[in-house]
């Protein structure tokens, strides 16, 4: 990592390598030092003179805050991303996502609406980031069906490539299925879930998703194991 990033320095594409290394320690829970990285890969698209990159490393790190559980600094880099490009489509759909895992529901229903208006024949935008971005608000209201009934439309193409990350793709769609699952009580499928992020790791390679995908497993075989118990308890097992 070390060779690479000497790679970078200086370079227009500087900002690429200090993402990446962000993303890789916030993935071993490195998270102070991926704050640090992620400022100074914002400051580096600045300087080549691209906002809009500033703005999706950081929309992008206000997503791994949140899914961490630091809903608060997931907002304010939110905030921050929208207001270095406000028109981005990255950003916009980045930032989205984080507002809706932070619980801030406001938001990510106004940049929803502003989304579906903008970019109606985009089909990643319509099939891929709406679907999930609906999904995370459903979850914050503790509603799984609906979560699961609005991921059904991207399970066509969600193991495809997706824009505005540097990786091939986080998986988002598994992710928030997992979640709904187990928020569900339905420990088997989340697991199943969850499973297929790790076992796609070259698709994934260091995204949060990864990281918490093992936590999801062992949620849902937590889960499991209950409701084993209660089940065989029952029936003089």
């Amino acid at each position: 990592m070390e060779e690479q990033q000497q790679w970078f320095t200086g370079k227009p594409e500087e900002n690429v390598g200090l993402g990446l290394a962000s993303d890789t320690e916030a993935y071993v829970g490195h998270l102070a030092i991926a704050r640090e990285l992620t400022k100074r890969a914002v400051d580096s698209a600045i300087r080549a003179d691209s906002k809009e990159t500033g703005a999706i490393w950081q929309a992008n790190a206000a997503q791994r805050e949140a899914a961490y559980g630091g809903a608060m600094e997931a907002r304010r880099s939110a905030v921050e991303a929208l207001k270095l490009a406000p028109t981005s489509q990255g950003a916009g759909v980045e930032a989205a996502l984080a507002f809706a895992m932070a619980g801030d529901t406001a938001r990510t229903e106004s940049l929803a609406q502003d989304l579906r208006k903008r970019y109606p024949l985009d089909t990643q935008v319509q099939s891929l980031w709406l679907p999930v971005i609906l999904a995370q608000l459903a979850l914050e209201r503790k509603n799984p069906n609906s979560a699961l009934t609005a991921l059904q439309v991207g399970l066509p193409i969600e193991l495809g490539q997706i824009q505005f990350v540097a990786n091939i793709s986080c998986l988002y769609p598994m992710y928030a299925r997992g979640e709904a699952y187990l928020e569900a009580g339905q420990g088997t499928a989340a697991a199943a879930e969850f499973q297929k992020i790790i076992d796609h790791s070259g698709i994934v390679w260091n995204c949060w998703t990864g990281a918490l995908a093992h936590l999801g497993v062992a949620r849902a075989n937590a889960l499991q194991s209950k409701t084993f118990s209660r089940t065989g308890a029952g029936s003089g097992c």
